[in-house]
């Protein structure tokens, strides 16, 4: 039984690493940033497996970076996506893994997003001071960033919403109850 769990695990992060990528590469550019799927699927990833879905979501959006020039991004979103899906584990955990309403998933999905926001900021402050600017410049310059991150908030909760149900619904199908 350990084996089966184990390899269901596997392939659970396989799974929702391979769905972070290919949402990260469905895109759309915005000022100083782009907005894509990878959040959702994140959010998603955590919901369905657990916390584990932090790790391969993390790994996803490494995959993504490695291979589109943003190489030296990848250390930095793999620590975020622990980091906020650890916040959206949390929440998941406030419903006893088991959101039953829209409301529920929003909360959750509001959580996330926020955590999300606060690591954009934090991020993109920090390079700017790196950059040289002093650190009021640098917070100010932040927030330039911040619009397509809260596009990507939005967008996550949305498709969250919409799709939650009839996944879990499935992979519990699929993966026989070992599904949150």
């Amino acid at each position: 039984m350990n084996k089966k769990i184990s390899l269901q695990s596997i392939v659970q992060v396989a799974l929702f690493a391979a769905l972070t990528m290919v949402g990260t590469t469905i895109r759309i550019p915005f000022p100083g940033a782009f907005v894509h799927l990878g959040n959702a699927v994140l959010l998603l990833a955590v919901l369905l497996i657990g916390y584990k879905g932090a790790l391969a979501s993390g790994i996803g959006f490494a995959l993504f970076d490695s291979l589109n020039g943003y190489i030296t991004e990848a250390p930095y979103f793999l620590v975020e996506s622990l980091l906020v899906g650890g916040v959206a584990y949390l929440l998941f955990l406030l419903f006893k893994k088991n959101p039953s309403a829209i409301w529920q998933l929003l909360v959750i999905g509001a959580g996330t997003g926020l955590a999300k926001i606060v690591m954009t900021q934090l991020k993109n402050t920090v390079m700017n001071v790196l950059a040289g600017a002093d650190l009021s410049v640098a917070f100010t310059g932040a927030l330039a960033k911040l619009p397509a991150t809260l596009i990507n908030v939005c967008i996550t909760m949305l498709i969250v919403t919409l799709v939650y149900f009839p996944l879990r619904k499935s992979m519990s199908v699929i993966f026989r109850g070992s599904v949150h």
